[in-house]
């Protein structure tokens, strides 16, 4: 008997950022905020698993309340997964985030999920009231409890944080008695022991640099989860690339092609597909020598076999010699100081 194959998701996040118009003008943010909607359509039409709306609360960016968002996208869409990306819980109260996201899973048809997390950004902490010297204490008492909330039974529960529940129930509860909650996760190994430690799945947040480097989180949560005696739940990703391009016609979001997205957005596209070869700098990908190119020039002007040293292919090169430039694309290095032929 054969194992079965992980399923995997793959999905579309955003922050609303402000685009501009045709015309190099930022749109309004009422404008960016219909933008989501149009992309989210679309996604759930063409089979994206999940979209994921992030909070923020300041100007580039259109979204500060993400499940309102997501609410307009449950009455318009059939079967994508609506996420937050993230949920701000530090500076949120546990019980209203239960409640807007149990509201969306009941629009939606049990389509929500909500990623907790402590923010990269902390404009909301003043926003809100909140003091950032109990960052961590703040996560950690509404983490808790809301855990507490994702059983739908009463709850009973005092902290330092917020007013205390007494037998509280907490509505409208989720028509299937689960609500789909992740924890996102920056680069804080505690965060990533509070999920394994509340039986949460693990949401890594990739903003920058190799995902390599996040290797040991995941078994950071694989291990706790064992000691806690929790599921150790498949762990999911989080990381920033260039997908859509803006419509000038005013048809909301297509995928652009490539050749006609302006350079800096067809890097950023290669990368999300997976393009390696646009990277540079430490997180640059060494190809294996094998894969080199033969010297594609005339045959009376190629050299010796013995002093060719042809250019790897998509443009990665790798120095094998001190004091040699690596080849342009497709040609031989010639060695400084010397004709060629000799």
């Amino acid at each position: 008997m054969t194992p079965s194959t992980p399923q995997i998701e793959l999905g579309l996040d955003t922050f609303g950022d402000i685009p501009e118009d045709g015309h190099g003008t930022p749109v309004s943010e009422a404008e960016a905020i219909r933008r989501v909607i149009e992309e989210g359509v679309l996604a759930d039409r063409v089979g994206v698993d999940v979209i994921a709306l992030g909070e923020h609360h300041r100007s580039d960016y259109a979204i500060s309340s993400p499940e309102t968002v997501l609410a307009g996208l449950a009455t318009r869409t059939e079967r994508i997964k609506l996420a937050s990306g993230v949920t701000v819980l530090s500076s949120d109260d546990p019980v209203r985030v239960f409640q807007r996201f149990s509201t969306v899973d009941a629009m939606s048809g049990g389509r929500a999920q909500v990623i907790l997390g402590r923010g990269s950004f902390t404009e909301s902490f003043p926003l809100f009231g909140f003091d950032l010297a109990d960052y961590d204490t703040l996560f950690e008492e509404k983490i808790q409890l809301f855990s507490e909330l994702l059983k739908e039974e009463p709850v009973t529960r005092q902290g330092t944080t917020r007013s205390p529940l007494t037998d509280a129930q907490v509505h409208p509860r989720t028509e299937s008695g689960h609500l789909d909650t992740r924890v996102g996760v920056g680069g804080s190994p505690q965060s990533v022991i509070r999920a394994a430690r509340y039986d949460l799945p693990l949401m890594l947040a990739i903003i920058g640099g190799s995902p390599a480097r996040f290797a040991p989180y995941v078994d950071l949560y694989r291990r706790a989860a064992a000691q806690y005696g929790t599921t150790p739940h498949p762990v999911g990703m989080h990381s920033h690339g260039f997908v859509a391009d803006t419509d000038p016609g005013g048809g909301g979001h297509r995928l652009a092609a490539l050749q006609a997205q302006p350079r800096p957005a067809r890097r950023r596209a290669r990368l999300a597909a997976g393009d390696a070869s646009v990277l540079r700098g430490r997180d640059r990908p060494r190809v294996p020598v094998h894969r080199l190119t033969r010297d594609r020039r005339p045959a009376h002007r190629q050299r010796p076999a013995r002093h060719r040293r042809p250019a790897l292919r998509h443009g990665l090169h790798e120095r094998q010699h001190p004091g040699r430039r690596p080849a342009a694309r497709g040609r031989a290095v010639r060695p400084r100081g010397r004709a060629a032929g000799t």
